[in-house]
C-alpha cells in the first residue's frame, strides 16, 4: 500500500509525504502541504506502515520510544528519506522523496562557479540552507561531477544514505552512521585513516563533527558538508560560536586556512506555477574574505560577495533580484526568502 502511495506522489511532483494519525496522506508540493482525499489514517495503519517500512530496509529498531532515520526503496528502485517519530501518544512518518538517479550539476542548472568548487583539491566547502531546499541534492551532483572528472577516493558519511552512487572514474564508498560507523564524529576520525581525497559528511550537527571536519580539511583532504544557517557571514559565525570563547581566535585562523567556499541555497515557487527553482548565495574565499575570517569582521562578507560577480560571488539579495527581474519569481516570494529586504527592492530597481 505504501508504495502505490509514494508511487502516485511522485508522480504528482511531491517533494514529501506526511503520515499521522487522524489525518489522511499530506504531501508537499512546490513548497506547500496539500491533503489528500483518502480516509485518515488511525494509529494502527500508521504504526503498520511504519512496521512495514522498516522491516522491508532491514531495520529490526522499535519505533516506540524513539525517532528513527532511515533509508527506503521501494521495488521500483526509487529512494526515499523517512523519519518515524512519536507525536502525542502516536507514531508520525515523515518521508522525502528522493531523485531517481544521480543529480548531475548540468540537469540542476547549477552555476558554473559548482564546477570551480567542486574541483577544488583540498579545504573545506559548506552549502547552507534550510531544511528542504536542496542541499543534499546540490552535494550530491557535486560529488558526481568529481566522480565523474578525476580520479579520487570518494567516502560518504550520511545519515542516512540518500543517493547512491556507482564509482566512475573516482572510488566511491558511502558508510550510514548508524549502520556503519556510531556518529558522524567518529566516522570522520576513522576516515582519516581509510586514505580518502574526498569526505562528504552529511551534515556538521555538533562541535566534535564540525571540529573533525576542520581537521580532516586541514590534513590536505576536500571536505564537503551542510549547515541549516542562512548566508555565508553566518554559517561562519556559527561555526565559531560552537567553540568556547578561549577556542574561537584558533578557529577562526583555522576556517581562514581551510575554508573554499560557502554556498548557501533556498528554493522558491515558480511565478508560472511550474514547480520550484533555487536561488543561491556564492561565497569563494580569496584573501580579503580570508583576512575578515580571521580578523572576526564577517559582517564585511557582503560587500565582498556585491562587488565579486567576475570572481564566481554573488549576495542572496542580488540572486534573487535577477530572479524576479527575469519573471521566474515573484517579488512576494524573493521579499520572504531576502537577507534584506530593502536591499532586494533596490538591487530589482538597478
Amino acid at each position: 500500500m505504501i508504495n502505490e502511495l509514494l508511487e502516485r506522489v511522485r508522480a504528482n511532483g511531491c517533494s514529501d509525504l506526511h503520515i499521522a494519525c487522524g489525518e489522511p496522506p499530506i504531501v508537499r508540493k512546490n513548497g506547500a502541504l496539500v491533503r489528500l482525499e483518502e480516509f485518515p489514517y488511525d494509529d494502527d495503519g500508521v504504526r503498520k506502515i511504519a512496521r512495514n517500512m522498516l522491516d522491508t530496509s532491514g531495520i529490526p529498531e522499535d519505533f516506540s520510544t524513539r525517532d528513527i532515520d532511515f533509508g527506503y526503496a521501494t521495488p521500483a528502485g526509487e529512494r526515499h528519506r523517512v523519519n518515524i517519530f512519536r507525536q502525542s501518544g502516536h507514531t508520525g512518518i515523515a518521508i522525502r522523496l528522493l531523485q531517481s538517479g544521480t543529480p548531475t550539476i548540468d540537469e540542476l542548472r547549477l552555476p558554473e562557479t559548482f564546477r570551480e568548487i567542486a574541483a577544488k583539491p583540498r579545504g573545506l566547502v559548506l552549502v547552507t540552507g534550510p531544511t528542504g531546499s536542496g542541499k543534499s541534492t546540490t552535494l550530491a551532483a557535486m560529488i558526481d561531477y568529481i566522480n565523474e572528472s578525476k580520479s579520487a577516493h570518494i567516502l560518504t558519511l550520511e545519515d542516512p544514505i540518500e543517493y547512491v552512487h556507482k564509482s566512475k572514474r573516482s572510488l566511491v564508498n558511502q558508510r550510514e552512521v548508524g549502520k556503519d560507523a556510531d556518529s558522524f564524529a567518529g566516522a570522520l576520525r576513522s576516515a582519516l585513516r581509510e586514505d580518502p581525497d574526498v569526505i562528504l559528511v552529511g551534515e556538521m550537527r555538533d562541535l566534535e563533527t564540525i571540529g573533525a571536519a576542520i581537521t580532516a580539511a586541514e590534513t590536505g583532504h576536500l571536505v564537503l558538508s551542510t549547515l541549516h544557517t542562512v548566508g555565508a557571514a553566518k554559517t561562519i559565525d556559527r561555526i565559531i560560536d560552537v567553540f568556547p570563547p578561549h577556542q574561537q581566535q584558533q578557529v577562526r585562523i583555522q576556517l581562514a586556512t581551510v575554508m573554499q567556499a560557502v554556498i548557501t541555497q533556498a528554493l522558491l515557487p515558480r511565478a508560472d506555477g511550474g514547480g520550484r527553482v533555487p536561488a543561491f548565495e556564492i561565497m569563494m574565499v580569496n584573501d580579503a574574505v580570508a583576512n575578515m575570517i580571521r580578523e572576526g569582521k564577517t559582517f564585511q562578507i557582503n560587500s565582498v560577495l556585491q562587488t565579486s560577480g567576475r570572481a564566481g560571488m554573488v549576495a542572496l539579495d542580488m540572486y534573487l533580484a535577477r530572479m524576479v527581474k527575469e519573471g521566474s519569481v515573484s517579488m512576494e516570494e524573493a521579499e520572504g526568502r531576502a537577507a534584506n529586504r530593502q536591499e532586494l527592492a533596490r538591487y530589482v530597481s538597478l
